[in-house]
Parts: C-alpha cells; structure tokens; sequence
C-alpha cells in the first residue's frame, strides 16, 4: 500500500529569515493524523536566508539529520564541534542525555536550503555524539547511496535506530530498485523534480508512505536530474 503526502499539503512558516516546510507535525504547525511515520518523526525543508539561522537550543535523545541542498550550512555545539555542512555531505548529531546547538547560514549573500530529520533512536540516554560525512555526487546518481544506517559502514553514518536513510539520484528513465524485506516499512521523499513509485508520482516536496509492499522501483520522470530520500523503516 502507498499513501501519497502531497507537497501543498504539508504544514508552512514563513519567518522571513526562514522559509520552512513541515511534512510532519512540528512547531506550530498540529496534525494529529501526521506525527510521524514509524521512527521519522521530522522531515523540514528549510530556506534560511543570509546571514540568518537558529540560536543555540536545546536536544535530547533524538537522532538528527541534516543534508544541504544549496548553500552551505554552519554548525556549532555544546561538544566543541565547529563545521560547515554543503551537498553531498550528511551530517548526524545525535542528541543522547543532551547537547546545545546553533545552526546558521554561512553566507552573508546566499542563502541555504537544507532538510533536517529527526529519527526517534532505539534507546535513550546514550552519550551524545557527531558526525559528518562527504561523498562524491556520482556515488548517488543513478544508485542508491546509504547515508545512514544502524551499522557503521563505509561512507555512511551511524544511528541509534533500525533505520536505514539512502539519497539517488534519477535522470529521466534511470531507475532503482529496492527490496524491503518482511514487516519493513518506507518513506520516500522527492526532495526535488519528479520520480515514479511503483506507479505513482511524486514532485518535489511530495513524500509516500510504504507498508505491505515487497520492492519499491523508483524512476525519474523528469528532464533535469531528481532527486529522492529514501528511507528503510522497522
């Protein structure tokens, strides 16, 4: 079964600085028929303008990603990690007993779009770590490429969950397929263009929710490059 989360149906705040799109329930922004799905609990798109960004707050026990689309991505915490985040890079805080944090824009003229996901970990009150990863742009196109996953494996970070994140990217025509396995669940997320599940579309900002279904083909439908998330959920 696929259920389809439309772009426009998503929750939205416009702060000037930050132009912020909510798949689930965040913020302001209630929908008690999408907290979440399985362990993904945030999925934001966030465009954050010049010189602008979060103040440092607060998080625990929450497994939190960031992969930039544009731009580049500052970050500060509480560990004594500075960093800049750009495309093809994950980056993976993971909160534990708790860490402070800052995330800003590091350009004074362009701004940076990015997607922040929250994945709920196995178990709480571990110690809190960071990691971030760079690879090159050909190892997701056209494949499947693991961002993170439970295990520590080459190129991919580590989670404290049994979830699994890949990003591909599709030309028009090129396709990947994928086999979830027994009591296996997806998301999928078009982050940008237009690709076909199992025959459904998808643009960007769309997402479908998986269950009860053994494969997944997704194909790009577009004539400028799409791109997918794909995540393998227990």
């Amino acid at each position: 079964m696929i259920t389809i989360r439309k772009s426009e149906e998503r929750g939205h705040a416009d702060h000037g600085w930050l132009n912020s799109y909510h798949t689930f329930s965040f913020a302001n922004y209630f929908d008690p028929k999408h907290m979440g799905f399985r362990s993904l609990r945030v999925i934001n798109e966030d465009r954050v303008a010049p010189g602008e960004g979060f103040g440092t707050h607060g998080h625990r026990d929450m497994e939190i990603l960031s992969y930039v689309l544009e731009g580049q991505l500052a970050h500060q915490d509480s560990m004594g990690h500075k960093e800049v985040l750009g495309p093809n890079e994950i980056q993976r805080m993971s909160a534990g007993r708790g860490v402070m944090h800052r995330e800003f824009n590091a350009s004074k003229t362009e701004p940076v779009h990015f997607l922040q996901i929250w994945i709920e970990p196995a178990t709480n009150g571990t110690p809190s770590s960071y990691e971030q990863i760079a690879f090159k742009p050909e190892e997701k196109k056209g494949k499947l490429r693991l961002l993170a996953g439970p295990k520590a494996s080459n190129g991919a970070s580590q989670i404290n969950q049994d979830a699994k994140v890949f990003v591909s990217e599709l030309g028009k025509g090129d396709s990947v397929s994928y086999d979830l396995g027994k009591q296996r669940y997806a998301w999928v997320h078009a982050v940008r263009g237009k690709v076909n599940v199992n025959g459904r579309t998808l643009q960007g900002g769309d997402a479908a929710a998986v269950s009860d279904e053994a494969s997944l083909t997704i194909t790009g439908e577009n004539g400028e490059p799409s791109e997918v998330l794909l995540f393998d959920l227990a």
